[in-house]
């Protein structure tokens, strides 16, 4: 199969233009941001000669110290400063590198990158996100209104304020029960016992409402797409889950060929006019019924394998940022394989002391 991006008409490589691309999400962990893999895909891409900054919150985001794949970091303040301090920021970063696009990677920031949308394209640094209307339209408070108004199978939810609402979750919702954090995490409970000690270690960490989801049991199925924001999914790749740890993570998965899951990405697509990059995370029931279980409005942490199976979707929301034509990707390799590995990245304390003292490295 030949690369994924070379279905496009491209320069040469003594030709390529140079381009600034600013990417966040470096926590490569055990339950990794989608950073690292999005930036190993761009590395892929022979549209353009990349330098790649890193926006990092901590200090210790793995993503920092891989050199090979990240030019330069820099620190953003949490998304909880707001708008004003995070563009203040990015002017000034701005200042010091030519970023041309910058793609925003974690649920939780997105609401200001896309609040801060014109202000970003009037300092030359374009993005390609979704409407705060469709962010808001999928946010797991309102899957099960999305789910109905659109046609699409989800399970049954309520949102929780306290733990004191859990007896009466499972007693609509059944047990076991599903416990998620606002914008991540979630625990399987077994019991009220269980489920008090999972709503208090998620809204310690998350905050509340949490959500109580019913369980529903099946074969678990991620696609990740891309949406050109008037209604095309431009690229489908749909992945089962071969290894989960116990957050709930892939640790390996593998490509799929199933018409039905394409067809389903493509009227998400559709109905919701995705403009971006996102990823349903489906169960397929014993019944052969596909239960819409999460919407992320972004690329998922193994978006690295719709590249390597033949459609670089990092590569091409770059190209959609800066109003390039994308056209609608149909082939990838079948039964494509990722397996997630640990090892030791060794950087010097002086690098991590001056990410921790200057903000940047």
């Amino acid at each position: 199969m030949p690369p994924p991006t070379s279905r496009f008409p491209l320069p040469t490589s003594e030709t390529r233009p140079r381009l600034t691309v600013a990417v966040t999400g470096l926590n490569a962990t055990d339950s990794p941001g989608p950073g690292v893999a999005v930036i190993r895909a761009l590395r892929e891409t022979t549209d353009f000669d990349l330098r790649i900054i890193g926006l990092s919150y901590e200090a210790l985001e793995p993503g920092i110290y891989l050199r090979e794949l990240v030019d330069k970091t820099y620190q953003l303040p949490y998304p909880s400063a707001g708008t004003a301090a995070l563009l203040g920021r990015l002017a000034h970063i701005r200042e010091r590198e030519a970023v041309a696009v910058l793609i925003p990677n974690f649920d939780a920031e997105l609401f200001n990158f896309i609040k801060l949308a014109p202000e970003l394209r009037a300092l030359g640094i374009h993005t390609f996100l979704p409407t705060l209307e469709q962010l808001e339209a999928r946010d797991k408070l309102n899957l099960s209104a999305f789910g109905a108004a659109h046609g699409f199978g989800t399970p049954a939810s309520r949102p929780l304020h306290s733990a004191f609402e859990l007896t009466a979750a499972a007693e609509v919702l059944g047990w076991p029960l599903v416990l998620k954090g606002r914008y991540y995490d979630a625990a399987v409970v077994h019991s009220l016992t269980q489920a008090e000690q999972a709503f208090g270690r998620l809204s310690g960490l998350w905050g509340v409402p949490l959500i109580a989801q019913q369980f529903v049991a099946g074969q678990e199925i991620n696609i990740a797409g891309l949406g050109d924001g008037h209604g095309r999914a431009l690229s489908v790749v749909p992945m089962r889950k071969l290894t989960i740890t116990d957050r709930g993570k892939a640790w390996a998965g593998i490509t799929l060929e199933d018409e039905a899951l394409l067809a389903l990405a493509r009227r998400f697509a559709e109905a919701t006019r995705w403009r971006g990059g996102f990823e349903l995370e489906l169960i397929r029931t014993a019944a052969d019924e596909l239960m819409i279980l999460e919407i992320n409005p972004r690329f998922p942490a193994w978006i690295y394998l719709t590249a390597a199976a033949g459609q670089n979707q990092p590569a091409a929301l770059l190209r959609l940022a800066l109003g390039l034509p994308v056209p609608t990707m149909e082939d990838y390799a079948v039964g494509k394989m990722f397996v997630r590995y640990a090892w030791d990245l060794i950087t010097d304390h002086t690098e991590f002391q001056q990410v921790a003292a200057l903000g940047e490295l």
